[in-house]
């Protein structure tokens, strides 16, 4: 394999979040009623979606907003005078026997991505319709369609070649995904089939000399998990390889992906452009984009990803993990910042004179420790957090008692399980159950002197240098006091009575 280079291109999919269908004023995945357990079939279709003769189409004109939205995001250059075109197949679920869809014209074009810092190139992002759905029967004996899905939204993006590895491709959806959703054009979700990704992939001898012509493409279809798209590229890539090996010729051709198998199948002699017969639809207008839509459109666009990272950063100074954690769950990040928010209006409370000082970065470091450790257990799933009873200046409140020693670490535990399901203030939590962090000395001196005297060996061992028996030792010490001792006090006091 070190022998070839890899090229690859992505071809992804993404459903998007309009009310309606991209040209019927059917609603765009409602709530569909179920029958056995199951989504009731064909129940969102009228004659548009489903191809009757005779009727007529109508531009969703939000789905066309949220392409310009997208490509803006991605710095493409939008097209300001555009079409639709059909594009001609027979497939059980295509009811029309052609598709609504962009060729010569696409909507966004010449965009670009970064991932890792190396640019990966967008062609283009055009605007079509999704297909119906098949259902096939187990023993093969019999297909079903269910045409819900026909007619909604589907954007399409198109990458140049420039990929150059599995785990680069497996990036880049995965960015693109979070992007999407940042834009809130689409839910994205690979497993309900609202993002779909095919990888063509081809691969050439190594070589200095640029522009090199490169090897047969072949196209992996419908990867519906990032992990199916990072394996079926680096099992194609082995399988070429291999083929290359034994002077066999590589066939462009469409291969499907067999999970359980974990390898590429071929399905089909691969289609031309031509083969699919592009001629202008005849029943929409032309669209054209004016400057004035763009630039509104243009100042939609919320801060993206990769902004929110180097702000992070610089505002706030935690780990790129944790930043990693708070991008990727958006309502988790937002979560974050209000408490930060709230934070700084305690100002007073915890002595700090501007933001930038060292208490309140540590102040930030503990929020995020707590989020991301603590609460985040709490949750069956992240997608739970928007109906989370703790609100911003409570947690804020719980974070201030914990940086002032007021309740220990296990106590903080307690308070933050019944803030959790209750919602209630901090503080009140800490009076009801007289959980407030034990301050004084004299009365930590008793519960210590008596741990000393209890535990002979273990003050032996300590005596002779083992460092553990003093923990050991700690821990009695938070025993007794019920949990209310100061872990550091009270190892302090034991190393000056031993």
């Amino acid at each position: 394999m070190s022998k070839y280079q890899p090229t690859i291109g992505l071809e992804i999919h993404a459903q998007l979040k309009t009310n309606t269908k991209m040209f019927c004023d059917c609603l765009n995945n409602p709530e569909v009623p179920t029958e056995i357990g199951k989504e009731k079939p064909n129940f969102n279709i009228c004659p548009i979606c489903t191809g009757h003769p005779g009727v007529l189409p109508v531009i969703n004109q939000e789905a066309v907003n949220q392409v310009i939205k997208t490509g803006l995001a991605l710095n493409c250059k939008i097209t300001k005078d555009t079409w639709f075109e059909r594009k001609n197949y027979f497939y059980p679920d295509l009811p029309k026997n052609y598709q609504i869809s962009q060729k010569a014209a696409p909507l966004c074009q010449n965009g670009e991505l970064r991932i890792n810092n190396h640019i990966i190139k967008i062609h283009e992002i055009h605007l079509e319709e999704d297909t119906g759905r098949l259902i096939h029967s187990k023993k093969d004996v019999s297909s079903l369609v269910d045409f819900n899905r026909a007619g909604i939204p589907l954007m399409e993006l198109v990458t140049e070649p420039d990929i150059t590895s599995a785990i680069e491709a497996k990036r880049f959806c995965e960015e693109l995904r979070l992007i999407l959703r940042y834009l809130e054009v689409s839910n994205a979700d690979m497993e309900k089939g609202e993002m779909r990704c095919e990888a063509n992939i081809s691969l050439s001898q190594k070589s200095k000399v640029k522009n090199q012509k490169l090897g047969t493409k072949v196209e992996i279809k419908n990867l519906n998990s990032f992990k199916a798209v990072e394996r079926a590229i680096d099992y194609e890539i082995k399988r070429q390889a291999a083929a290359l090996d034994n002077k066999e010729k590589i066939i462009q051709e469409t291969r499907g992906w067999n999970e359980k198998k974990q390898k590429t199948f071929s399905q089909r002699t691969k289609e031309t452009s031509e083969d699919y017969r592009y001629f202008t639809e005849p029943d929409l207008p032309p669209l054209k984009i004016s400057t004035n839509n763009i630039e509104k459109i243009r100042s939609e666009v919320p801060e993206l990803p990769n902004g929110k990272r180097k702000r992070f950063e610089e505002e706030y100074k935690i780990p790129k993990s944790d930043i990693e954690i708070f991008t990727t769950y958006k309502p988790l990040g937002d979560y974050f910042e209000n408490v930060i928010s709230e934070l700084k209006n305690w100002q007073k409370t915890i002595s700090l004179k501007n933001k930038n000082s060292k208490s309140f970065y540590k102040l930030v470091k503990l929020t995020a420790n707590y989020l991301i450790t603590e609460l985040k257990k709490q949750f069956d799933s992240l997608e739970n957090i928007n109906s989370l009873k703790i609100t911003p200046e409570n947690f804020a409140e719980f974070i201030i008692l914990v940086s002032q020693n007021k309740i220990s670490s296990s106590a903080a535990q307690v308070v933050l399980k019944k803030m959790f399901s209750t919602g209630a203030d901090p503080s009140q939590i800490i009076e009801e159950q007289d959980l407030t962090q034990m301050s004084d000395e004299s009365e930590l001196e008793k519960i210590i002197l008596s741990v000393i005297k209890n535990n002979p060996q273990p003050v032996k061992d300590y005596k002779k240098g083992n460092k553990n028996a003093l923990q050991f030792l700690v821990g009695q010490v938070m025993k007794l006091s019920q949990g209310k001792a100061n872990p550091k006090i009270a190892a302090e006091l034991l190393n000056k009575n031993l």
